[in-house]
């Protein structure tokens, strides 16, 4: 099933992971320590609440706050750390299923798009529709790497339920961890 088809069939708790998963990755666009997101797993975990927004709205909004500013890529006008800020900023304050949905599907594009534009090996002018859509030829390693995070995440959830978050919080950590070696590699070679 190709990622497109995935978040159409997902669930809230799915889609909010998915979201989630793809802002974790690109926590180090934001300058954010590694447990800044915690309490929103915690809350996908324990089966929060969701629909009310609740404790979710509130921790985003708590997230928000510790990662205001800019991060170190940020303050250079950096397009991919733009990108994750925007993530962050669209993350719905309630936990609906048509508000994670559009989060979701925002959180996707834009996690393929940071990942095709850290990758010095992609191509600037391809479109990750395609990759989205199941087409994946030519697509670089980084890009390539990042939509079998995607879909992972999506069929733990889809699979598991509540209990496939914790598996989905390692996969996010993996790409966290590569996306911070591409990350601090291209810092380097700016100076």
């Amino acid at each position: 099933m190709s990622l497109v088809e995935l978040i159409a069939q997902a669930d809230e708790r799915g889609l909010a992971a998915s979201g989630l998963a793809c802002l974790d990755r690109c926590l180090p666009l934001l300058g954010g320590d590694d447990e800044v997101l915690r309490p929103l797993w915690a809350d996908l975990a324990d089966g929060g609440d969701g629909g009310d927004g609740g404790d979710w709205g509130v921790r985003i909004a708590q997230v928000r706050d510790k990662l205001a500013g800019a991060g170190p890529a940020e303050s250079a006008g950096d397009e991919a750390a733009l990108l994750a800020r925007r993530m962050l900023e669209a993350a719905p304050a309630e936990r609906s299923a048509a508000g994670v949905r559009v989060w979701a599907d925002g959180c996707s594009v834009a996690a393929l798009h940071i990942h095709r534009l850290l990758d010095p090996s992609a191509g600037l002018a391809s479109s990750v529709d395609a990759p989205r859509e199941g087409r994946t030829e030519g697509v670089s390693p980084l890009v390539a790497a990042e939509l079998r995070r995607q879909i992972t995440v999506l069929e733990l959830l889809a699979e598991h339920g509540a209990g496939g978050v914790r598996r989905a919080l390692e996969v996010s950590t993996e790409g966290r961890r590569v996306l911070r070696a591409v990350v601090s590699r291209r810092s380097r070679k700016r100076r």
